[in-house]
Order: C-alpha cells, then sequence, then structure tokens
C-alpha cells in the first residue's frame, strides 16, 4: 500500500497513526454534533490516493485543510 504525501494545514506531512487537531470549529455533515476547535484524533489513517482527507479512529473523515499535526 502506498500513499501519497499528505499535509496538514500548516504543510506537515501526515503519517498513519499520528494525532492531529482541529483548526476550527467543524459541524459534522448530517448531524447535530459540532466539533470544536482543538478537538484532538489520535491514531488517524491515512486514505489511499487520496492527499484532501484523513479518516479517523471514530470513523469521521476529516478535510486536511481543517486540521494540524499534534
Amino acid at each position: 500500500m502506498s500513499h501519497h504525501e499528505v499535509k496538514d494545514s500548516n504543510g506537515t506531512t501526515l503519517n498513519d497513526g499520528d494525532s492531529v487537531q482541529l483548526i476550527k470549529d467543524l459541524k459534522l455533515r448530517g448531524s447535530s454534533k459540532t466539533y470544536k476547535r482543538g478537538t484532538t484524533f489520535k491514531n488517524i489513517s491515512l486514505i489511499d490516493d487520496n492527499t484532501e482527507e484523513i479518516d479517523t479512529r471514530e470513523g469521521i473523515v476529516l478535510r486536511v485543510e481543517f486540521v494540524k499535526k499534534k
């Protein structure tokens, strides 16, 4: 499995297993839940052939422009 380089909002390279933090409040689509800026997601997974999004252990897909590596 080869990944393309995935970068966070600051241009830092992300890897499987990294922790990321939200840089802005995000409303979860189709839900009333909002994740606040500063929320940390641990042990992320990169998505094959996708440099724009990452997967969290909570089953939420986040766009990399909204996170920074912790």
